[in-house]
C-alpha cells in the first residue's frame, strides 16, 4: 500500500497523471442508494400538517421575498414594505414605556442600580424582584407558576381592576405570553375520541391561535359568528345554535371568548357577558376570556368589564361554579412589549386536583422566560401618583393609547370613503377588518389560481403597494363575504399614506375585474 501512495507521489512530482494503482484493502466500499426519510409530509403528526397561521402565512413569505428583492435593487412601484399583518407595536415604530425598560434593565444587569441614572421607584421594584430569584439573578429558574413576588403583584392588580373582587397568588399562573397560558388550559380541557372528542367554540372571524391549537389537539373547532351587522355583537342565541349543532358530532365543553376583539376590534357590554356567563353555566361550559387588549378601549360609549368581575358580580351560584380562565400580556395594551413573551392566567374553580395537573404540565417546560416576567410585573405594578416616575410614566401611556384611539377613528373613516370597502368601527384593540366588495370576475380568476378570493386580492395589494394584510379567510368569515386584517399600530402619516394607497389599488382592482 505504502510503495503504491510513493508511486502516486512520484508521478505528480513528475508532472505526469498519476498511474492506476490497485490494492484490496484501498478498493472503496460500494455506494448504497440514500435511505428513505423517517420523517415526511406523510408519516410527520398529522395534527401539526393541518395547523394553519395567517398571521405569519403564505403572504408573508412573500412579503420577505418582496423585501428582499428591493433589497437587490430590483425596481417596484414602491419603496418598501408594510407588514401591516401582525400587532407588532415597536416594528411599527411605537417608542418604549422608559419605566418598564428601567426595571427590566436593573433586574437583568443590577451594577446599574448603583446608578444615578435611574430612579428610586425603578430600583425598588428591581431590587424585590431580583429578592425572588434563585441567586437574585434573572437568569435562573423560577417556579414553574412564576416569580412568588410577581403573581403577588398580579393579584392586587385583578383586586384594583375589579373594584376589590378578590384574587388569590395561587390561581395565578406567569406564562409565555397570553399564548402559552391559552394553548396550556385547551392541552388539559381536551379529551375523547370520535362523536366524544372535546368541542371547542370560537368566535368567527377568530385569532389563528384557537384554530392552530384545537388542530394540534385533535379536538373539535365549533363556530359560532358575530353580527357583522350589528358592530360584531355576539349574540347568545348563536351561541346556541352553534352548540345545538355541535352536540351531534362532538361534546362541546369549552367556550372561548376574544374581548376586545381580535380581529373584529369590538368591545363586549355588560349586558353582553352577563349572557354569556349565564349561558356558560347553563350548558356547563368552560370559559376562557382571552382579554390581553383590555387597555385598548377607544370608543367614548364602551368600557372593559373583565368576565370575573362580572361573574362575581352576579352572585355566588355563578362564581362559585363556573370555571374561567383568563389571559393577559405585555404585547399589548400600551406597552406592545411583544418581545418579551411576559403574560399571565388567572384560574377560577378549577377542581384542586386539576390544578396540581396544571403545575406538573407546566413544570414540564420549567418556567416562563423570568425578563418577561419582570416586564409583567411592571404592568400590574406601575408608577403611582406619589412616586418620581409616574408623570413621565402617565404621560407616555396616555400618548399611546390617544394616538391608537386617534388612527382608530382615522381608519375607520377612509375606508368608509371608498366605494366596496365596508369597515365597523374600531372601539378597541389594534386592528381593522374591512369587508371589500370582490367582483365576480375576480372571484373566478381566484379560483382558475386555486386561491381564496381574498387571499387573490390581498397578493394583489401586496405585489402592486407593498402592503402587507392578511386575508379574512384566515381568520374565518361567513361565506360569500370577503375581508382583511391590518393593524392600526404604523405612524399616523404612514397610516394615512398606506389608507391611501389601498383605496387606490382597490379602485383599479374593481375597474380591471369589472
Amino acid at each position: 500500500m505504502r510503495g503504491g501512495v510513493r508511486a502516486v507521489l512520484q508521478d505528480l512530482l513528475r508532472g505526469h497523471a498519476p498511474r492506476s494503482y490497485s490494492s484490496s484493502a484501498a478498493e472503496a466500499p460500494a455506494v448504497r442508494p440514500p435511505r428513505d426519510r423517517i420523517l415526511t409530509l406523510q408519516s410527520m403528526n398529522p395534527q401539526v400538517r393541518a395547523v394553519e397561521y395567517a398571521v405569519r402565512g403564505p403572504i408573508v413569505v412573500k412579503a420577505g421575498e418582496i423585501e428582499r428583492e428591493l433589497q437587490q435593487g430590483i425596481k417596484k412601484p414602491f419603496s418598501e414594505v408594510i407588514k401591516a399583518n401582525i400587532g407588532d407595536a415597536h416594528a411599527m415604530g411605537q417608542q418604549p414605556i422608559t419605566f418598564l425598560r428601567q426595571v427590566v434593565a436593573l433586574c437583568t444587569y443590577p451594577d446599574l442600580l448603583d446608578s444615578p441614572r435611574f430612579p428610586e421607584d425603578a430600583k425598588v421594584r428591581a431590587r424585590r424582584i431580583l429578592e425572588s430569584c434563585g441567586g437574585q439573578s434573572l437568569g435562573s429558574y423560577s417556579a414553574s407558576q412564576g416569580v412568588t413576588c410577581i403573581r403577588e403583584d398580579v393579584a392586587r392588580y385583578i383586586e384594583r381592576r375589579d373594584g376589590g373582587v378578590p384574587a388569590d397568588p395561587d390561581n395565578i399562573f406567569l406564562t409565555t405570553g397570553a399564548s402559552d397560558g391559552i394553548a396550556s388550559i385547551l392541552k388539559i380541557l381536551v379529551s375523547g375520541e370520535g362523536n366524544s372528542r372535546t368541542g371547542v367554540m370560537i368566535p368567527i372571524p377568530q385569532y389563528p391561535l384557537y384554530s392552530a391549537a384545537i388542530s394540534e389537539l385533535n379536538a373539535v373547532q365549533v363556530n359560532y359568528y358575530l353580527d357583522e351587522d350589528h358592530c360584531w355583537a355576539l349574540d347568545v342565541n348563536e351561541l346556541k345554535r352553534a352548540l345545538n349543532q355541535a352536540k351531534q358530532y362532538s361534546n362541546p365543553k369549552v367556550l372561548c371568548i376574544i374581548n376586545p376583539g381580535n380581529p373584529t376590534g369590538q368591545v363586549q357590554s355588560r349586558r353582553c357577558i352577563e349572557e354569556v356567563i349565564h349561558f356558560a353555566w347553563k350548558e356547563g361550559l368552560f370559559l376562557l376570556a382571552d382579554e390581553v387588549y383590555q387597555d385598548n378601549v377607544y370608543s367614548q360609549d364602551c368600557q372593559f368589564h373583565s368576565f370575573k368581575k362580572v361573574l362575581y358580580e352576579m352572585g355566588p351560584e355563578y362564581s362559585s361554579n363556573v370555571e374561567l380562565a383568563s389571559f393577559h400580556s405585555t404585547s399589548k395594551g400600551y406597552m406592545g412589549e411583544c418581545g418579551y413573551r411576559g403574560g399571565y392566567m388567572e384560574v377560577l374553580n378549577l377542581h384542586p386536583d386539576i390544578k396540581a395537573q396544571l403545575v406538573k404540565m407546566l413544570s414540564v417546560r420549567l418556567c416562563p422566560p423570568v425578563s418577561g416576567q419582570a416586564a409583567m410585573d411592571v404592568v400590574v405594578n406601575p408608577p403611582q401618583p406619589n412616586e418620581d416616575s409616574y408623570p413621565q410614566f402617565i404621560q407616555e401611556k396616555e400618548a399611546v393609547l390617544s394616538t391608537l384611539a386617534h388612527k382608530a377613528k382615522l381608519t375607520e373613516e377612509l375606508f368608509n370613503q371608498v366605494p366596496g370597502i365596508k369597515c365597523n368601527p374600531l372601539q378597541g384593540a389594534m386592528y381593522a377588518f374591512p369587508r371589500v366588495f370582490i367582483p365576480p370576475c375576480a372571484v373566478e380568476k381566484a379560483e382558475e389560481l386555486q386561491m381564496a378570493p381574498d387571499m387573490f386580492y390581498c397578493m394583489r395589494l401586496l405585489e402592486e403597494t407593498g402592503i402587507c394584510v392578511v386575508p379574512g379567510s384566515g381568520f374565518g368569515q361567513r361565506d360569500g363575504t370577503f375581508h382583511f386584517r391590518m393593524t392600526i399600530l404604523p405612524p399616523v402619516e404612514k397610516l394615512r399614506h398606506l389608507l391611501q394607497s389601498v383605496k387606490d389599488f382597490h379602485i383599479r382592482f374593481l375597474e380591471e375585474f369589472s
